[in-house]
């Protein structure tokens, strides 16, 4: 593990050094998700690198089989921080949670402190139909001829 440190430029270090657990936890989740934005460049830089040093060397080793040995520093690289990358996702995933759960608290005490007004009283609306009948002698004639039709109608039921 320290050769293949030693074999890391100074940003990739700086992303390493800033995976010790006193810092990782002391981090907002800002910093988190620029870290994990860093950590997951560097992860996609050397599977890359990895993935065409690998395609490269196949025809001249004759396989590859044979190839994958001579890629092995490219690989470890790739390994280390694809595990970095996933103990910051971790990190991260608790550090969004934390705060998704201290804004729902927040949320819940600005409703319970401040109680909801009482909506406004619906407005009477007036009735779709009239209660009172209208008093025009074409509509008192009508009722009367169906009533007395109807009255007509029962008593041939009854005398039957």
């Amino acid at each position: 593990m320290d050769a293949l440190l030693g074999t890391l430029a100074e940003n990739e270090l700086a992303v390493v050094r800033e995976l010790r657990p006193d810092r990782l936890t002391s981090m907002d989740e800002d910093e988190l998700i620029d870290l994990h934005a860093r950590a997951r460049r560097q992860r996609d830089k050397f599977v890359k690198q990895y993935r065409r040093q690998a395609a490269a060397s196949i025809e001249g080793a004759g396989g590859r089989g044979k190839a994958h040995a001579r890629n092995a520093r490219a690989r470890a690289k790739a390994e280390l921080f694809e595990n970095i990358l996933a103990g910051v996702s971790r990190q991260l995933a608790v550090a969004a949670q934390a705060s998704a759960d201290a804004l729902h608290a927040e949320r819940v005490a600005e409703e319970l402190a401040v109680p909801a007004p009482l909506p406004p009283p619906a407005p009477r609306l007036a009735p779709q139909r009239s209660t009172s009948r209208p008093k025009s002698p074409d509509l008192q004639k009508r009722r009367a001829s169906t009533r007395a039709t109807n009255a007509r109608r029962q008593a041939r039921r009854d005398s039957a």
